[in-house]
């Protein structure tokens, strides 16, 4: 097996972002995270540390892929306090901790898959209301809004104000269409049809974390360059 071989294996991908563009993120991270724990320390006192680890993945997503699909307000609310539900649910109707955790996780990504709000930390959310012990089964359904909701409202308000003041950091990703008319009216000329993106996703079948707008942006993007070749 060759290195090439084995780079495609693992999946390293092309990364063309710029330096300035992963410190951006990093920072971005550093502070979501510093307010966040700050601010439940505030509300929750000695109960800070029920700041979700599903916040430091969300973290992650917002401000590293501040455009991606899995990354948006639904998928980000949504999906957070639908697993905290289902995590708390699970919790106080199966007795058997592994089952509760096993079912808390798969049940969490069906109901994210068919309400349309993947968002992979959400699955530490659930999880996190069945294996953390005493202190967040006492909460019962109140662990829903806090911790997660407030952690939720954080982590999206520095993502938006972190984001709104970076160009092409637009968070979320419709703001970002409001900076590129000029590029859209480009794009619209040489486009890939809505029904055709459907239909080839269902010929993948599996989710895709890229909108139709940023695929037609590089769609159209690639094909200006090879013309200019």
């Amino acid at each position: 097996m060759n290195l090439q071989s084995i780079v495609n294996f693992i999946a390293i991908e092309v990364d063309p972002t710029s330096h300035a563009e992963k410190l951006l993120s990093g920072v971005g991270g550093f502070l979501a995270i510093f307010i966040v724990y700050h601010i439940s320390y505030f509300l929750l006192g000695d109960g800070a540390f029920l700041i979700v680890a599903s916040m430091g993945a969300a973290t992650v997503l917002l401000f590293a892929v501040p455009h991606g699909v899995l990354s948006q307000p639904w998928p980000l609310f949504g999906g957070h306090l639908l697993s905290a539900f289902i995590g708390v649910s699970c919790a106080q109707l199966i007795p058997d901790i592994y089952v509760a955790a096993a079912a808390a996780v798969g049940l969490s990504v069906t109901t994210m898959y068919y309400l349309r709000c993947i968002h992979p930390p959400a699955g530490a959310t659930a999880l996190t209301a069945v294996v953390s012990g005493s202190s967040v089964t006492a909460l019962g359904f109140e662990y829903i809004i806090a911790p997660v909701l407030i952690n939720v409202l954080v982590i999206f308000s520095v993502a938006f104000l972190f984001n709104f003041f970076l160009k092409g950091r637009r968070y979320p990703a419709c703001l970002g269409k409001l900076d590129s008319r000029a590029t859209e009216s480009k794009v619209s000329e040489n486009k890939l049809s809505h029904q055709g993106i459907r239909h080839a996703l269902r010929q993948i079948d599996s989710f895709i974390d890229i909108s139709e707008d940023d695929l037609n942006l590089i769609y159209h993007l690639a094909n200006d360059y090879d013309q200019k070749k």
